[in-house]
């Protein structure tokens, strides 16, 4: 049977999970509703973020820039997605996750790219909560079509 410092020890890493959870909803929900603002609020000042082979930024300002540039026309729609998450809490302000990705993004005049892949995240808790200080896609498939107005 557990001694009460092993349930406390439980209950912190269940709800610190519980709370990395909820960050990487509030990514994705500022990402699809162009939340720039809200968005500044779940990256380290000292993010690093890998999108692709040519796109490896590092900055909290020079990532919100990079995806307000290229998320936030009006003309592009995205939906930003994960499930399956795996979360390891490492310390008492520190873990990482994976996360099982399917992306959407819509560009007019119809052009469609759907991704499938993984996000691998790491986090740090700081005074307002976790925070995103890496995160970086590895896409398995991609797949693009035009042609059909959405």
């Amino acid at each position: 049977m557990a001694d009460m410092h092993e349930i406390e020890h439980m209950v912190r890493e269940l709800h610190d999970i519980e709370a990395i959870k909820k960050l990487k909803a509030r990514y994705w929900r500022c990402l699809d509703r162009k939340l720039w603002t809200e968005l500044e609020n779940v990256f380290t000042e000292d993010v690093k973020a890998d999108y692709g082979p040519k796109c490896r930024l590092e900055g909290k300002k020079t990532v919100l820039d990079f995806l307000q540039a290229s998320l936030g026309p009006g003309n592009v729609s995205t939906s930003h997605g994960g499930h399956s998450p795996e979360i390891e809490i490492l310390g008492p302000v520190t873990a990482r996750g994976i996360w099982a990705l399917h992306n959407l993004m819509v560009r007019d005049p119809g052009i469609k790219v759907v991704e499938w892949g993984h996000y691998e995240d790491e986090y740090v808790k700081e005074a307002g909560g976790w925070k995103i200080s890496s995160t970086r896609i590895v896409r398995i498939i991609e797949e693009q079509s035009s042609g059909t107005r959405y």
